[in-house]
């Protein structure tokens, strides 16, 4: 699965959370890496805001010094994948 570098920033929210901002850095077409979000909670799903693009689900499967690795409720289109990753490689 492809996978890309990027540097996009992001709004999640876990629950009825406020809104947070984060540093999107990993992205493929099933998930994404998040820089720091040391206070998410595994078993509470996420929604992410990609900018350009509709509210996301995902799941969180690891968390590892702050950081947050998530899988997609439903992967993204591959065109979409390779829009973001045009738009935000690093």
């Amino acid at each position: 699965m492809p996978r890309a570098d990027v540097a996009l920033l992001c709004e999640v929210r876990q629950g009825t959370r406020p809104w947070k901002r984060v540093q999107l850095e990993d992205l493929s077409v099933g998930g994404f890496r998040i820089a720091a979000m040391p206070e998410a909670r595994r078993e509470v799903p996420l929604r992410i805001r990609i900018p350009g693009m509709h509210l996301l689900s995902a799941r969180i499967c690891w968390q590892r010094d702050g950081a947050i690795g998530c899988e997609f409720a439903e992967p993204l289109h591959v065109a979409v994948f390779e829009h973001i990753a045009r738009q935000a490689c690093v």
